[in-house]
């Protein structure tokens, strides 16, 4: 008897190991996104990153335009808000698979700006009506990163 609830606990255990590596947990990607206090569509993008699995904070400012500068974004490529995550900028309206992908492979650049606010970007109302051309910015000038 003794040998059949040892032998039972012990596939008890070796089946809750089984189930136990094949869980993933994930963790939300943290997001600080600086925003002009009145902009509504800054706030539809954060509930964007929201529904696309991250946690944000929305953080009102009037330096926004000088924060992107010190960010290493040029004026004319500059979006209308600004969020850090993990190690990078992203300015304006980027659309949530270039922010996974510049997560995920980690390229040496300070981030990615979708200048403007575009029709129909994350965030924005209206239709899309070409596609989004984001930027990589870092030391030099702006690359093209990203076309959705």
């Amino acid at each position: 008897m003794h040998r059949i609830i040892v032998a039972a606990l012990a596939a008890a255990f070796l089946g809750a190991g089984v189930y136990f590596t094949n869980v993933s947990f994930t963790v939300a990607q943290e997001a600080t996104l600086y925003k002009n206090p009145q902009c509504g569509c800054c706030e539809a993008y954060a509930d964007y990153l929201r529904d696309n699995g991250f946690t944000v904070t929305v953080k009102p400012t009037h330096e926004l335009v000088a924060m992107s500068r010190e960010a290493g974004i040029p004026d004319d490529f500059q979006g209308c808000h600004l969020a850090f995550i993990d190690d990078y900028v992203v300015s304006g309206h980027v659309p949530v698979a270039t922010v996974n992908r510049l997560l995920s492979e980690h390229p040496d650049i300070k981030g990615v700006t979708l200048p403007g606010m575009p029709m129909g970007s994350p965030g924005m109302s209206g239709a899309k009506t070409e596609p989004f051309t984001i930027y990589a910015v870092g030391d030099g000038k702006p690359s093209v990163y990203a076309v959705e």
